[in-house]
């Protein structure tokens, strides 16, 4: 199975950049978008179906034009879980999974720490976020979380670890949350995992021509669970990609 996640940062937007030729591209089986900005019906699922992907799902923010997540699917799942049944996390539209017979695939979208308000309503939610999945993991444990957790994990994830350590996505307490997930929750970062000293980065600022010049983070993640760890034949970041400031991430698995 193959599995991409894509911060798209618009999906409409992105529609217009040339997204639907590159997925066409791809051949993935699975795709899970961050940040569509769009209610459901905003998106016109049948440019997608004209590709093979007749499973379509939204999970948007009750905001209009914010957050929001989706997945795409040539298989049909199981069964769709639209958010995570807690209540202030879901009115931002940020949890949708996908359950196949041996895979489920959760596309995620975790909260930026703009100011400080929005730092702490970050922290709150990964602790929340955490023990939902502690939980859900005792019901399926063939779990893959995909998406953007606006958080670089280690220093080689990060283009100045130095100067921005002080910055949201480097804080020590992110980082400390993020290795806290990995460990006690029980998955691997499939990225790292098969390319450990790979320095590469998935998301640049628009500012100051970042991109051009490199100056990114590693933002998106393919996580997976400990108990299907072995099936895991690739994990690559796409950045030739450039629909959005984000750049795809893609996951094999056996």
């Amino acid at each position: 199975m193959k599995i991409i996640s894509y911060n798209v940062n618009g999906i409409r937007a992105a529609l217009k950049k040339g997204l639907i030729d590159w997925i066409d591209s791809t051949d993935a089986d699975v795709v899970c978008f961050q940040e569509t900005k769009a209610q459901p019906e905003q998106i016109d699922n049948s440019i997608f179906e004209d590709l093979g992907y007749n499973y379509c799902y939204w999970y948007s923010a009750e905001k209009k034009g914010y957050s929001s997540v989706g997945i795409i699917s040539r298989i049909e799942p199981n069964h769709i879980e639209y958010g995570t049944g807690i209540d202030y996390m879901d009115k931002e539209g940020r949890n949708l999974r996908a359950d196949f017979d041996d895979v489920s695939i959760m596309s995620l979208y975790l909260p930026s720490g703009t100011n400080d308000a929005r730092l702490d309503y970050k922290f709150s939610y990964m602790d929340d976020f955490k023990s939902y999945i502690e939980e859900l993991k005792q019901k399926i444990p063939q779990l893959v979380i995909c998406g953007d957790y606006n958080i670089c994990h280690e220093a080689i994830d990060i283009h100045d670890p130095v100067r921005l350590k002080t910055v949201s996505g480097f804080l020590p307490a992110e980082r400390k949350w993020l290795s806290s997930f990995l460990d006690e929750t029980g998955f691997v970062d499939s990225f790292r995992k098969l390319n450990e000293d790979v320095i590469q980065y998935s998301w640049w600022s628009y500012r100051a021509n970042a991109r051009a010049n490199n100056k990114g983070w590693r933002l998106d993640y393919l996580l997976v669970a400990n108990e299907i760890e072995e099936r895991i034949s690739k994990s690559v970041i796409l950045p030739e990609a450039k629909h959005s400031d984000h750049c795809p991430v893609m996951l094999e698995l056996k």
